[in-house]
């Protein structure tokens, strides 16, 4: 009896010990679960943080924290002399800006006097190059339509003029010849009857020149008598040089008159392109010799030419001077 109960109580701690291991199997693999459960949790949450902070590193910040303070932006002004056009309204820096090269003008180290020949047909012609605000001079051929008025315009707006000379060329009489001009068959008092009309019709001129002339200029005795008038009224002379043996400069050193020659015909093409080449010849000229006197007419290609060039040649170190000023440097 002793025995089967010693065996029975034998046979329920065997039953209790397989309980326990079951249970504690059951335990583990709760704890399996849960750590399992915790690692992928976890694992979810770094790969929402990481994302969520690329998505920071790559899109800029729409809003500021309590503690940040938002850098203040300054807009510039425009400049009053710069259109708005020239900013992007929707930026807030300016266009840049290119800075243009400052050309400074060259220093004045020549000096150039215009003369207009065949001044007194037109007033128009005298107000257009009156216009262009230089420096010239108007050579009036006495007797023109128009010279007694042109003459007074150009004095009021300080204008220097000029009698033109009206002189027998070599192709006389087919090449034809205002009819008060000076011709080699004249007495020399018919030469200075004819001086003297010159000098009452234009009594402002300073100086004279001579238009045509291939002919007369030559004649040393002619051109004496015509000089000396302009010595005694106290004129100088400008040689147009129409001729290469031409004897105007060689009497009025004779007779110690102020005079001057010509160094360039600016016209002698009516065309844009030949007249500015000519006057860069005039300036070439005037650099190399300190001064120089250029020649030209009214025509309409030459007053076009001429007021396009002209205001710029300050820019290029040549001053614009009045004829007087050349012809007693010389």
């Amino acid at each position: 009896m002793a025995l089967k109960q010693q065996s029975s109580h034998a046979n329920r701690y065997k039953k209790n010990g397989k309980g326990g291991f079951a249970l504690a199997v059951f335990l583990v693999s709760i704890c399996l679960l849960m750590v399992a459960g915790y690692l992928l949790h976890y694992h979810q949450q770094t790969k929402t943080a990481k994302s969520q902070l690329t998505r920071q590193q790559t899109t800029p910040q729409q809003t500021h924290s309590s503690s940040e303070v938002p850098k203040t932006v300054t807009v510039p002004k425009l400049p009053l002399d710069q259109p708005k056009s020239d900013y992007n309204t929707g930026d807030i820096q300016p266009t840049k800006q290119v800075p243009q090269p400052v050309t400074k003008p060259l220093p004045v180290n020549a000096e150039l006097a215009i003369i207009i020949d065949d001044m007194g047909n037109s007033l128009q012609e005298a107000h257009s190059l009156a216009s262009i605000g230089v420096p010239v001079t108007f050579a009036i051929i006495p007797g023109l339509r128009h010279d007694r008025e042109v003459a007074h315009y150009a004095a009021g707006q300080g204008i220097e003029i000029m009698i033109h000379m009206p002189m027998q060329s070599k192709e006389y009489p087919q090449r034809r010849l205002e009819a008060n001009g000076l011709l080699l068959e004249q007495s020399d008092e018919e030469l200075r009857s004819r001086m003297f009309d010159y000098l009452s019709t234009l009594p402002q001129a300073v100086g004279a020149n001579n238009h045509m002339g291939s002919g007369f200029t030559e004649n040393p005795d002619k051109m004496r008598v015509v000089l000396k008038i302009l010595k005694d009224k106290g004129l100088f002379f400008v040689d147009s040089i129409t001729t290469p043996k031409t004897t105007g400069l060689k009497v009025a050193a004779e007779l110690k008159l102020a005079a001057a020659r010509r160094d360039v015909f600016l016209d002698n093409e009516q065309k844009e392109e030949y007249i500015r080449g000519q006057l860069e010849q005039a300036v070439a000229r005037a650099r190399k010799n300190g001064h120089a006197i250029a020649i030209c007419h009214p025509h309409p290609a030459t007053i076009s030419t001429l007021a396009k060039t002209l205001p710029e040649l300050q820019a290029k170190g040549v001053k614009l001077v009045k004829i007087t000023r050349l012809v007693t440097k010389q």
